[in-house]
């Protein structure tokens, strides 16, 4: 492994918070780290080093549960197997806006006497809070999360809101979330102030997300990742990229030059690419078309492609999809993986035809302290 970063400081909520069963230990898990081992061996090719990113203060985007009582609102994580939401007030994880946020939106709740929502009883108003930090501007997106149909309930601890973080507050949103059930947001995003979305850089031109799209809570390892992918991409080349959220990867490679054809399915994502195209000149534009849809209906899109990349959900690669890249590989095939299972099994599917061979692996500690791992893929066409 590489990149080690170094011990992080003592956290005050462990034992009782178990959201870091790994808590201070470098790199990835060591069953991950194994199973990547042993694919790199079986394939031939060397192992992957392991990018990390700072230790502690990294998470940038974190979505936390409001339970409690009238005038004693607890926010937090649930424990394990529960509703009861355990206060993480010094999450030495979070950004330290995150916690900030956290403890102004409690008191907020507190004085304008808003009630928690409670499970049992489908009752109470404030459900949750997702709050994302803008790096450039270190002022956050705020998402009220409320168990009824107007923010009216919430207006008085906006106000309250608003007034106590002031100029780090960028925005302030209120989410519908009535139904009786464990999702955390609604459909429906309705603005309370500010912008419409943050704007992040990954080395390339400016990429909005909403509150509704999709984001990766570490963005410092993920520049690192896009920074991989823009290294991997040859210079005019035509890209295809599925599972394309809000153009994180594909706008980030527009300076590659090239043509570039983006899939999404995701609403509140598609908003955050058509907000992202929309700032670009006349002339990016022009060389981006965007197919909406599942990446299996899309499937074939990737037919006589340059090169392909893939970031699809934990489950891995649409079957369509899979299917089109062992029967039709493109030059260059580049898979974002947020799952290892479902990676080793697409890896064993794409090289059993003998028409894509794996020639590389990257792992990066996306979530450290976790069993999680992301992993980038490089695939080759074999032959002509």
């Amino acid at each position: 492994m590489s990149n080690k970063s170094p011990f992080p400081a003592p956290c005050p909520h462990i034992p009782h918070c178990r959201a870091c069963p790994r808590y201070g230990e470098p790199g990835i898990a060591p069953p991950a780290w194994s199973a990547l081992a042993r694919l790199a061996a079986a394939h031939g090719i060397a192992l992957p080093p392991v990018v990390q990113g700072p230790p502690v203060a990294f998470r940038v985007r974190a979505r936390l549960a409001i339970r409690g009582r009238v005038g004693s609102p607890e926010i937090g994580l649930f424990e394990p197997g529960t509703h009861q939401v355990l206060p993480v007030p010094r999450c030495v994880i979070h950004h330290p806006l995150v916690n900030r946020v956290a403890t102004v939106v409690r008191e907020a709740l507190a004085a304008a006497r808003v009630a928690p929502y409670a499970d049992a009883t489908h009752s109470g108003i404030a459900r949750y809070l997702q709050v994302v930090v803008e790096r450039s501007t270190q002022s956050a997106q705020v998402v009220l999360v409320g168990n009824c149909t107007t923010q009216e309930p919430l207006v008085g601890a906006c106000a309250h809101i608003r007034h106590e973080l002031g100029p780090r507050l960028h925005s302030l949103w209120f989410n519908s979330q009535p139904s009786n059930g464990n999702a955390v947001l609604g459909a429906g995003f309705e603005p309370v102030y500010g912008p419409g979305a943050v704007v992040e850089r990954f080395g390339g031109a400016p990429v909005h997300y909403p509150p509704g799209a999709f984001g990766q809570g570490n963005l410092e390892v993920a520049t690192s990742l896009i920074a991989q992918l823009r290294s991997e991409v040859p210079q005019g080349a035509a890209v295809v990229e599925f599972y394309a959220g809000v153009g994180a990867i594909g706008l980030s490679l527009l300076d590659r030059g090239g043509q570039f054809t983006l899939n999404e399915v995701g609403k509140h994502s598609l908003q955050g690419l058509a907000l992202g195209i929309a700032a670009l000149p006349e002339a990016d534009r022009a060389r981006i078309r965007v197919v909406p849809g599942t990446a299996g209906d899309a499937a074939q899109l990737a037919q006589g492609a340059e090169v392909v990349i893939a970031d699809p959900p934990r489950k891995g690669l649409d079957v369509p999809l899979l299917a089109q890249l062992a029967r039709d590989p493109p030059g260059v095939f580049l898979y974002v993986s947020c799952g290892l299972e479902s990676l080793l099994a697409d890896v064993a599917a794409l090289t059993a035809g003998g028409r894509l061979r794996l020639a590389g692996l990257t792992a990066y500690n996306l979530m450290p302290y976790t069993g999680h791992v992301e992993t980038v893929a490089r695939f080759e066409r074999v032959g002509t």
